[in-house]
């Protein structure tokens, strides 16, 4: 059987043992040969499953005698799916969600409890009413521009959802829209609740994909008119001068106009802005510091016109090659690699022009991307990775000469990777300063902060979350 649901099932198997979502799904696509809806709904099932897995555990343990955790593994992956469809899948029939999943539990051993697996899912069904009464109750009186359960104003829709919410609004929010209380924690003392809510929402919505033009080969014009003449709706976006949206499906990106003749890399928006805040000029020696797989490498060495030299530094040698694969289809030559870990280098000191320091980081305003990023990083795991970020910008701005700039970017949404990172660093490097935008024109519409630092947040801007700073070395810091 290989049937969409089917091939969910498998790669959200191995996603239960410990595979990558997206590396589990990769592997059964390569297996089969699927037409694109069939492609599209084993997408939605295997990221929708893993992203909404909170949710869908929190189901069984209110539906079933026994709690998600006491089923065998195999037969709660098999309810998440049909769970997921009847709670999130507008175009599925309520009858073909339950009974594609009876057939599931029927073709993967348990014969035995097709019964129990029916029982449920109608179960659910009918405490939401009509049939599909409950479909996307968490989220659907958003499509319809109503207010969400979490509202005091609709306490009268909460009736029709058969997912009972607890009244504390960590869990409540965590339980809604799938995210681990440490994560609503973070983001509830930065934004209130009422934005707290918008931004899981925003993280819960399929990405977009954003294409940054080369200059260097074309116009975004003419990328815009070869991608609409192959029926691809795109839109341009303010104030980012290579940035266009991909809108609605694209199928395979390397089929796409241009792509083979080096006119574009993806590249989503919030990252482009991290290159013009570190406007590099022609002619200039700059350093990335944790520069695989080179999107903003390749950015930086196109808006210095490939006039220049760029130290693309990784410790990772098979992220390096992706870089030198993309910088050689976008026919870039000023870029040099360099394998090894950027807090040990001393050849660079007092070298660079400018320095990238696009720190590794828990990924927490990329979530929409990677479905388990949720589930993996932990708060443990966030103390280590800023130990890390303050040893790299400690090392890394002694690669910069007096008078030279460094920009600190990460695309997560956590104080303790940003703001306490720069406030550490400043507080014991005397001849650094924050530079705001003078002499910068940033092209976007991100949140300065009194600080002088730049923070994306997805649901206000539309495009990955985002913290950037542009930093200065005095010139007398000889």
């Amino acid at each position: 059987m290989t049937n969409s649901r089917q091939l969910a099932f498998i790669a959200l198997r191995d996603v239960h043992k410990g595979a990558y979502a997206d590396i589990a799904l990769d592997r059964v696509l390569q297996k089969v040969n699927l037409a694109d809806s069939d492609r599209r709904l084993l997408t939605e099932l295997v990221y929708g499953s893993v992203r909404r897995q909170r949710t869908l555990d929190t189901l069984i343990d209110q539906l079933a005698k026994k709690k998600s955790h006491q089923q065998p593994q195999d037969l709660r992956t098999i309810l998440h799916l049909g769970f997921y469809q009847l709670r999130y899948q507008e175009r599925i029939p309520p009858s073909a969600a339950v009974n594609t999943t009876v057939q599931l539990a029927k073709e993967n051993g348990f014969s035995g409890l097709t019964g129990f697996v029916n029982g449920l899912l109608r179960q659910y069904l009918r405490k939401a009413g009509e049939a599909g009464g409950a479909r996307g109750a968490g989220e659907a009186w958003e499509a319809r521009g109503e207010s969400s359960p979490l509202s005091p104003s609709s306490s009268s829709s909460l009736h029709t959802d058969p997912l009972q919410l607890p009244e504390n609004p960590v869990e409540r929010l965590g339980i809604l829209h799938s995210f681990p209380d440490w994560i609503i924690q973070v983001w509830l003392e930065q934004l209130g609740l009422v934005e707290t809510e918008q931004l899981c929402e925003w993280m819960n919505q399929s990405p977009t994909i954003d294409l940054r033009i080369n200059p260097l080969r074309t116009s975004i014009e003419e990328v815009e008119a070869a991608l609409q003449s192959a029926a691809i709706l795109v839109r341009q976006i303010p104030h980012l001068p290579q940035a266009l949206r991909l809108i609605g499906s694209a199928g395979s990106i390397q089929k796409l106009p241009g792509f083979k003749e080096g006119w574009w890399t993806v590249q989503d928006s919030s990252a482009q802005l991290v290159s013009h805040l570190l406007d590099p000029q022609p002619g200039e020696l700059v350093i990335d510091a944790c520069a695989a797989p080179g999107g903003k490498t390749t950015h930086i060495a196109e808006l210095m016109a490939d006039k220049g030299k760029i130290w693309a530094c990784d410790r990772t040698p098979s992220r390096l090659r992706k870089l030198q694969q993309n910088s050689g289809r976008l026919n870039l030559q000023s870029i040099q690699t360099y394998t090894g870990d950027s807090r040990h280098f001393n050849q660079f000191q007092n070298t660079a022009d400018r320095v990238l320091l696009d720190a590794p980081c828990s990924g927490l305003g990329t979530m929409h991307r990677h479905a388990d990023a949720r589930w993996r990083q932990t708060p443990e795991s966030v103390r280590e990775l800023s130990v890390l970020q303050k040893e790299l910008l400690t090392h890394t701005s002694t690669f910069v000469k007096p008078g030279g700039v460094l920009v600190y970017a990460t695309c997560t949404l956590h104080p303790a990777e940003n703001e306490e990172v720069i406030s550490a660093f400043l507080a014991g490097s005397p001849d650094w300063q924050i530079e705001s935008q003078s002499g910068v024109e940033l092209p976007t519409s991100a949140h300065s902060t009194p600080q002088g630092w730049f923070q994306v947040w997805p649901h206000r801007q539309d495009m990955d979350g985002f913290f950037m700073v542009r930093l200065r070395k005095t010139n007398d810091s000889e």
